[in-house]
Parts: structure tokens; sequence; C-alpha cells
């Protein structure tokens, strides 16, 4: 379903990497607020938040979650972006799972080497590529109790004694990253299996993990959470600003669509606002992490399903004051409210002369200002977003653009 319009250009085939950057038109208002406010200084200094994107079909919410995951991303964060189309959302450990995938933990533990190395006097550029740390302190009549010693503490200060981190996600992370510096000895198997059960794979056999004097329980949707500010803390103790989450496509919680891969259950549904309740009862007590959450207005509106339908999650993500004026600040973004705001014909003709300029390949040329009042003057009544109205004439006036 062609539901959002960066999505309806990315099946297109016509997007290209500077999409995010020059589609921004209008938009910017909220982006901008969100990357000083948000990523610049609340997140990266240790706050953490949830924000919701509502809007009718074609309001940009999808090219809005690009756009903000591609500003994350300049701004030093660990990224995550999926649909909620892919990924079962009822059950958290699920969602676990998928941001652990995307996050790239070794990467960080790669990092987190270096700093041990660097808190032992060593500087990492001077190890030959390939060698690990302590074989390159054997090499040179190092390798002895002393620093064998050293490396175990410096471990356990960046993960054990960490109040934020889960006592066995620190010390699988402290495993791990031992074994990027070669000490303590970890056997490739015994890494494979640590990462297995970091991910919630439950064919790993807990027996053989405590043979490693390690005796953790399963990854589920209870303690997920709890692996997820451990994630984050890693993230952040790597050196990035936090973890930047976005999910879209929630709608998929109502839709009967015999052609989405993904049925919901009134019970599943009913799950899912639940593990989104309590996330946001958690979220407190994580740090450095954002999530977004994107959907149709359907999902608010639907009498028997929606989110209002569920009231111990409505009654915390509801906006308790509405004013007239568009609130940067709530936590349940409205785009067509921001649009209704923002969206000036004069805007919507910068709007299509972005759209034209990616699209150069093919005849395509700005709307005028005539076309330009139609649009914001049907988007007051019609149930279709500005942005999406916007391709629409286009195509009627240029063609398939």
């Amino acid at each position: 379903m062609m539901s959002e319009f960066g999505e309806n250009m990315d099946q297109e085939g016509v997007v290209s990497d500077c999409l995010e950057t020059t589609l921004s038109c209008g938009i910017e208002f909220l982006t901008d607020f969100w990357e000083e406010k948000y990523l610049r200084e609340y997140i990266k200094n240790g706050g953490s938040k949830i924000k919701f994107i509502t809007g009718r079909i074609g309001s940009g919410k999808t090219h809005f979650l690009h756009l903000m995951t591609s500003i994350a991303a300049k701004e030093n964060y660990k990224t995550v972006w999926f649909s909620a189309k892919n990924v079962w959302m009822h059950d958290f450990k699920e969602v676990y799972v998928e941001i652990f995938h995307q996050s790239g933990l070794l990467d960080c533990l790669e990092i987190l080497s270096r700093q041990v190395i660097k808190d032992m006097g060593f500087d990492h550029g001077d190890i030959p590529e390939g060698m690990k740390f302590f074989d390159y302190l054997s090499q040179n009549g190092m390798g002895d109790a002393i620093n064998k010693r050293e490396i175990r503490l410096l471990l356990k200060q960046m993960f054990l004694d960490n109040p934020m981190l889960d006592n066995n996600f620190a010390l699988a992370c402290s495993m791990l990253t031992g074994s990027i510096l070669g000490y303590p000895i970890l056997e490739d198997s015994s890494r494979d299996m640590l990462l297995a059960w970091l991910e919630g794979d439950r064919t790993v056999k807990l027996s053989q993990l405590r043979s490693l004097g390690f005796y953790p329980s399963r990854i589920t949707k209870f303690n997920a959470r709890n692996m997820l500010r451990s994630l984050a803390e890693v993230v952040r103790l790597s050196g990035f600003s936090g973890l930047f989450i976005a999910i879209d496509d929630l709608e998929i919680l109502i839709s009967r669509s015999s052609l989405e891969p993904i049925h919901y259950t009134k019970m599943k549904r009913e799950d899912t606002y639940e593990s989104i309740r309590q996330l946001i009862d958690d979220i407190d007590s994580m740090k450095n992490i954002m999530f977004i959450y994107a959907f149709d207005r359907e999902l608010m509106d639907h009498e028997n399903a929606g989110l209002k339908a569920y009231q111990a999650l409505w009654m915390r993500i509801q906006n308790e004051i509405v004013g007239e004026r568009f609130n940067r600040f709530a936590d349940m973004v409205d785009l067509d409210l921001l649009a209704a705001q923002e969206y000036t014909p004069d805007v919507i003709i910068a709007m299509s002369e972005s759209i034209a300029h990616v699209k150069k390949h093919v005849s395509a040329a700005p709307l005028d200002m005539d076309a330009a009042k139609e649009i914001a003057a049907q988007a007051r009544t019609g149930a279709v977003g500005i942005p999406r109205l916007i391709q629409i004439a286009m195509e009627e006036v240029h063609g398939d653009v």
C-alpha cells in the first residue's frame, strides 16, 4: 500500500540519496526544532523520549521518519529504522532484537576495546593490523600478570560497575570486549553463543553459557526493556550521542488486508498497546534514547480497535492542552496540523520545485500559484495530505513523474 509520499517515490525508483534533505520544505519547522532541542541537547545530555507521528494518508510520515533518521545519523546517533509490517510489535523482545541487529554492538565494543588500550597507556595505531592487543603485549615482553589484572580491572569498571547495565548484559559485553583485546581468551564458539544469547536466540542452551561462568536468564518481553537500556548505554559509552529508533506503519495493527505479511488479532493488538504503555512508563529510566512511532490517523480514530480504545495507553499519549498553534514540544505530532500552519502556497510551490529537481531525468516542472492555492484548499477538507496532493497534481499536469 503506497500510503506515504516518500514511500511512493521510493517504489518508483527515483529517490536519490539526498532526497530527505532536498524535500524538506515546510517540515524543517519541526525537524530543525527537534534537531536543536532533542538531538543536540536533551537526548545527547542523557534524556530519553518517545514521540508519535500521525496524519492522513500522504501527509509525509515516512518521509519525516527518514529525514529525522538522516539528521540523527549526522548528529552522531546510532540509528534504527524499521516498519511494523515486518516486525511483530506485541512482543517487545522482537522489537529489541531488531534494534540490536541494527545497532552494531560489536562495532561499539571494538571502539571500547581501543579505550581500554588507551587507558593502559598504549596507542591502538601502534598495534600491527590483525594482531590482538594482548598478543602485542606478549610480543614485547609485557604479557604478565600485572597487565592481565589491569585489563580485567578496566573491563570491570567499564561494564560490571556501570549501574545502567544489566549484570548479564554487562558480563557478556565484558567477555566479548576481552575477546577483541585477546584477553581474557574466548573461543569462537563461545563468542558466537554469547552473541546469540544477546539477540534472544532460544536455541542457545543456558547450561552451555554457565560453563563460561555466566548465569543468564533468557531474554523475554519482560526483561527486553532492560536489555535495550543496556544497549543504549553501551552505544553512549562508545562515543555516540545516543540511540535513535524510528518505527513506521503502526496502523498495521488494525489492517484487515490479506496482502499484509502480518495480521494482528485483538489480543496481539492489545498486547502491542500494553507494550508501548510499559515502554512509556519505563522511558525515564533509560538514557540517550529516542523513539518515534508513525501511523495513519485511522489508528487513532478507529472506534473499536484504535489507540483511544486502549485507555491505559491513550491517557499517556494524548495532548492534554490543544491550541490553535502547532506545538513543537507535543509528544503526539499531527502532520496535518503542521501542514495547515506551515504549508502556504509559496511552500507548496517550493516543494514541487524540489520534486522537479529530484526527478530532473524526466520532464517535470513546478506547480504554479493557482495550483498551489487549490491544493491548500483541497487539503483542508480532503482525506489526503498535502505532499501526496502535490505529487498527484504534478502527475496530472506532467504525466507520471
